[in-house]
């Protein structure tokens, strides 16, 4: 039978693994909203924000942000809001 303590690990565990957001390419935003919405809510510069915003039209997807689980979870959720369309993995 699993402990609370066993609990409590396993879930810090899951919330400072390394996160992945990944955003998607869509044909309703436009890049000045994508890039402000990565500038805004993943604190890119505004250079990272256009790279990735260039690499997400022409590959339909591309990895913006890397990090624990906790920090990734509010900028995606901020990223769906405005309605772009990404993902944690």
């Amino acid at each position: 039978m699993e402990t609370n303590s066993q609990s409590d690990i396993e879930l810090e565990e899951i919330l400072t693994e390394e996160s992945e957001l990944i955003l998607w390419n869509d044909d309703h935003n436009t890049f000045d909203h994508v890039i402000n919405c990565l500038v805004k809510y993943c604190n890119h510069t505004k250079i990272q924000a256009e790279q990735c915003a260039y690499i997400v039209h022409h590959n339909g997807k591309c990895l913006v942000k890397r990090g624990p689980f906790e920090k990734i979870i509010p900028m995606a959720s901020s990223l769906l809001k405005n309605g772009l369309t990404a993902e944690v993995k």
